[in-house]
């Protein structure tokens, strides 16, 4: 049974995620009224103060007005709420080691750290990473019968679901940003869909978070001016004051520099190329009829 501070986050989190739910369904519900009326999409933020603006102008049906102005309403309202739901996450997590231990992978933000820890609990709990893997559901099916050969179908998805499609999210966002994990989701995606791709990333992010957790090492591909970027965005979000417009230089300044930006990518950019040419050189020592997949586990 998990303690009373981990039933805590993942009760947050449960109703983060259900307030982005009914906030989707609402901004659907807007969209299908504009379609069904032939009006031509808004360009630009349809849900900003100019697209509201926009949005009350356009020639509908009393009736069908009403619910759309209805609809924004609510969605104002709720908009409030998950902001204070995010500033109490903020807070939580500036004061959370292991939330700012996963955020520097690449990729994965505060909400989906959160979630993944709030899931996890204490991590001395998986003696392994395959332990881990399989507590999100990110482990393939495996059917046998007598002495025939095992089946491997899809994940098993049986376990938290929140934090597994956290993961996949993640690695939606490092499939397009350089690195080595982007090196693997291309070469399964080239192999097997990118869908597929997704979810290999997402199995493969799980392992690398129960080695980051339980050595207490940070990532090593991290990009430190995009760390400080993502920690002062999260202690604005907590209610920390903004130093806007002061002589003295910000601890996410250097993010600002494009320069720096540009070195990092490079430098990340080299390491994505280093895991493609570590890949062409176990694929050509393998023995021929094996895959070569559980080798590649192994040296990594």
């Amino acid at each position: 049974m998990p303690d009373e501070e981990t039933e805590t986050r993942r009760r947050v989190v449960a109703e983060r995620t259900q307030l982005v739910s009914q906030m989707t369904r609402l901004k659907n519900r807007i969209h299908s009224v504009l379609h069904a009326n032939l009006i031509p999409p808004y360009k630009g933020t349809l849900f900003s103060k100019r697209g509201r603006a926009w949005l009350e102008a356009q020639p509908l049906a009393e009736d069908q007005r009403r619910v759309v102005l209805r609809h924004a309403d609510e969605l104002d309202r709720l908009g409030g709420e998950l902001a204070q739901v995010d500033k109490g996450l903020a807070q939580t997590a500036l004061q959370e080691p292991r939330v700012k231990r996963l955020m520097t992978i690449t990729g994965v933000n505060v909400t989906v750290a959160m979630s993944i820890v709030a899931a996890i609990g204490d991590v001395e709990r998986f003696s392994s990473s395959e332990k881990l893997v399989s507590y999100f559901g990110l482990n393939p099916r495996v059917r046998q019968s007598g002495d025939k050969p095992a089946y491997h179908g899809r994940i098993t998805k049986q376990g938290r679901a929140h934090a597994r499609s956290m993961l996949v999210e993640a690695a939606w966002v490092i499939s397009g940003v350089p690195g080595p994990l982007r090196a693997f989701f291309m070469r399964i995606r080239d192999k097997r869909g990118k869908h597929v791709a997704a979810v290999a990333t997402a199995r493969k992010l799980a392992v690398i978070v129960w080695h980051m957790l339980t050595k207490d090492e940070d990532y090593i591909w991290s990009r430190s001016a995009l760390l400080d970027w993502k920690l002062r965005k999260l202690e604005l979000t907590a209610g920390y004051p903004s130093h806007r417009g002061g002589r003295a230089k910000g601890s996410a300044a250097d993010y600002s520099n494009k320069s720096v930006r540009d070195s990092e990518r490079e430098t990340i950019g080299d390491a994505e190329e280093a895991y493609r040419r570590f890949v062409a050189t176990w694929k050509q020592q393998s023995p021929k009829g094996r895959s070569g997949a559980a080798h590649e586990v192994r040296r990594s």
